[in-house]
């Protein structure tokens, strides 16, 4: 039916999906530590919760992705309301992200934040998730960073660190659902929709991705509250606060 995950069928053909990112190889959870330790005492750590950036898109018959932004919005949230919750749980200083308000040159400097954590996520997710892709510089260690330019968000909430989080999920259109169905007939598997999720948290100081886990599942809704709670539980399950 429109706006449900589809599963994949046995049998089908692995692709790069629109995030650029292979799925073949990947499990559900595999979290990264960098070697650069985080205080023990993390009720002392004031860390900044940016903006989730997500996105939920329909799967047209032709298998284009569609956002859309009603969907968009609902599934942004009710991430930001699980994410606030879960963390409050956590024995760390949690600071919500505000724009800054009348500064657009700083709001933009954030948002660039946010555009380049999406952009290091999946290059993390690429290689070091998939072992025909790993670098050999980096291949027997994690050795990530968003630059130094990520320090602006040190200078305007007077945080610690900064963690990251990052939504695309996706739905089977009727079309979709229909082409996958005749597909089967013939013993074709064709993809549906899916949910990909990865998270950082940054060292506002230099810049470093210290910790990084990434969710990948072909079930799930960010639209609604519950789903939206339980994804992003499991996606910061191992977070080091």
């Amino acid at each position: 039916m429109p706006g449900a995950h589809t599963r994949r069928p046995r049998g089908s053909v692995d692709r790069r999906d629109r995030l650029g990112v292979v799925c073949r190889g990947l499990h559900q959870n595999k979290a990264f530590l960098s070697e650069t330790e985080i205080p023990e005492r993390s009720g002392t750590l004031r860390v900044l919760l940016m903006p989730p950036d997500v996105e939920v898109s329909e799967i047209t018959a032709a298998g284009l992705p569609e956002p859309k932004a009603d969907w968009t919005a609902s599934a942004k949230k009710n991430v930001e309301t699980a994410l606030g919750a879960i963390l409050a749980e956590r024995d760390a200083r949690l600071i919500r992200y505000r724009s800054a308000s009348g500064d657009s040159a700083i709001d933009e400097a954030h948002l660039q934040a946010v555009k380049l954590h999406g952009a290091v996520g999946n290059t993390i997710l690429r290689h070091k998730y998939l072992p025909n892709m790993a670098l050999p510089t980096k291949k027997d260690k994690f050795d990530w960073s968003l630059g130094e330019g990520v320090t602006v968000l040190r200078d305007s909430f007077g945080a610690d660190y900064a963690l990251f989080v990052y939504f695309r999920d996706s739905f089977a259109s009727s079309g979709r659902v229909a082409v996958i169905f005749i597909g089967a007939l013939f013993g074709v598997g064709i993809p549906g929709g899916q949910q990909v999720g990865f998270a950082s948290l940054v060292d506002l100081q230099s810049g470093d991705v210290v910790w990084f886990n990434r969710l990948l599942k072909g079930t799930g809704d960010l639209r609604k509250p519950d789903l939206a709670r339980s994804a992003s539980e499991e996606l910061l399950s191992e977070l080091p606060l």
